[in-house]
């Protein structure tokens, strides 16, 4: 059923990345900000008040009843993802769940059914599938511009982003691990590119900051494929200065090459306080966030809208990256979830 009113969706979790999906839900005419949800009464506020005074609350299945809430956005730790998205399932409610949608395959296909057997709308937050480089690479692919492709490569290269020792990013048992909570996007990527089906995982780690981080903050991940194509996604979060950023894309086909450089974008400034591009393009998070409305209103949308089964895809690959990690061995994926 298209809807005619303005869809209202609520933001849960109030931390930097929910401040990038208010941003772009604010663009959108066809969306309201409903409210926000936090466990902190102190941030819930604090965030309500930055998004123009909407309402916040700590108890969301009161604020899904009270503000009539036909969506959310869930922007929490990852370990909380499955009971969120069951209350939200159960509650008729369609969803956008940062990634990676849970950290095990099991509770990721458990919410993928809940909202199917609904039909409801489930999607997991691969935003870099919204960004220009990476649509340039995809339709590049598609139109054939380097035949058959082989062998993909995509590079990310960051410094150290989590505050202190209590972030729950760098927690295990919270993130999933860096192949999980960071890894998924460059695994989605290529699997997305190459348009393949996954068959075997291997990945190498390094804990470059400290040897006690519990996760690795340098990943090397090499993906198989069916038809004998590969892919490599280097993954950092250990590099300096501090705010750098540094991202290569490359791609080898049966009739060309593709490379996009960072340079592609334009004039860089790197410094102590972050990396600067002096030649911006257009938000990644409103994309992907139009994409998902339109879904949710019952529009195809620009027909690249990221399923609950596509967030699925890539916690399959990478819980079996941080396996890979765990014993050093190649990891062969089996079974429906593989596919």
């Amino acid at each position: 059923m298209i809807m005619t009113a303005p869809t209202r969706v609520i933001v849960i979790g109030s931390g930097f990345i929910a401040g990038e999906h208010l941003n772009a839900l604010h663009q959108l005419p066809d969306a309201e900000v409903a409210g926000i949800v936090d466990l902190d009464p102190g941030r819930a506020a604090a965030a309500a008040r930055a998004a123009g005074g909407v309402p916040w609350s700590v108890d969301l299945a009161a604020a899904i009843t009270e503000w009539s809430a036909d969506a959310a956005i869930v922007c929490t730790p990852n370990h909380t993802h499955p009971a969120i998205g069951r209350a939200l399932a159960e509650a008729g409610v369609h969803a956008l769940i940062e990634k990676p949608l849970a950290i095990t395959p099991s509770a990721a296909a458990e919410l993928v059914t809940l909202f199917e057997d609904r039909g409801l709308v489930l999607s997991a937050a691969h935003t870099h599938r919204y960004a220009p480089y990476a649509r340039a690479v995809r339709q590049a692919i598609t139109d054939g511009a380097v035949g058959r492709p082989l062998q993909a490569r995509i590079t990310l290269l960051g410094g150290w982003i989590w505050g202190d020792w209590r972030n729950w990013q760098i927690d295990r048992q919270r993130s999933g691990g860096h192949a999980l909570h960071n890894g998924v996007h460059l695994l989605d990527l290529v699997t997305w590119w190459l348009g393949d089906t996954p068959t075997h995982v291997h990945a190498y780690g390094r804990k470059r900051a400290a040897a006690d981080l519990e996760v690795h903050d340098y990943l090397m991940i090499t993906v198989g494929y069916a038809s004998g194509a590969s892919a490599v996604c280097e993954m950092s979060r250990a590099n300096q200065p501090r705010g750098i950023g540094y991202r290569e894309v490359f791609v080898q086909g049966d009739e060309g090459t593709l490379r996009l450089p960072w340079d592609n974008e334009g004039t860089l400034l790197w410094g102590h306080d972050g990396t600067k591009s002096l030649a911006g393009g257009p938000s990644p998070f409103l994309a992907q966030a139009r994409s998902w409305l339109a879904t949710v209103r019952g529009s195809a949308g620009d027909g690249e809208a990221v399923t609950g089964r596509t967030g699925l895809a890539a916690v399959v690959l990478g819980d079996a990256a941080e396996r890979s990690l765990a014993d050093g061995t190649m990891i062969t994926l089996t079974g429906e979830v593989a596919r």
